[in-house]
């Protein structure tokens, strides 16, 4: 397994968690690595990845598939509500990480809110949208 392939697996924010203490864990508990499938120019997800085993709803989900460069960090704000983040820093273009509402650069530190607004440079580019709709309790990401 390649090294890039294993933090994927594991979950930036876990290591992170585990590395610099327990606070971060809470993050953890809702996070979820999904491998979407691509069906003509959308990426699909179903809705209930978002829901955990004790009914609750998980903040964000991480959707990959073989096809992309990048993973996309899909949240949820509502049943009908949901961001889709490419997780590419718009900096120098390293792979983001993500902290519950956030997601961070681990190359120089430009953050990002849950909607792929600059929080924190060097990044000066909001990170790339995508359209969602939401058809028989699918997840559509438009990748065009």
């Amino acid at each position: 397994m390649e090294r890039k392939d294993f933090l994927k697996t594991c979950g930036f924010a876990c290591l992170g968690g585990a590395l610099f203490g327990s606070g971060l864990l809470a993050s953890c508990k809702s996070a979820q690595l999904i491998t979407g499938n691509i069906s003509n120019s959308d990426l699909v997800v179903p809705v209930s990845s978002f829901i955990m085993k004790d009914k609750n709803f998980r903040k964000y989900i991480v959707v990959h598939n073989e096809l992309l460069e990048y993973p996309i960090c899909l949240y949820r704000f509502s049943e009908t509500e949901y961001s889709a983040l490419l997780m590419k820093c718009t900096h120098q273009g390293a792979e983001l990480q993500v902290f519950g509402d956030r997601l961070e650069c681990p190359a120089h530190g430009s953050e990002f809110n849950n909607k792929g607004v600059v929080q924190n440079g060097p990044a000066d580019t909001n990170l790339r949208t995508f359209p969602i709709t939401i058809q028989n309790e699918q997840i559509k990401i438009s990748l065009k």
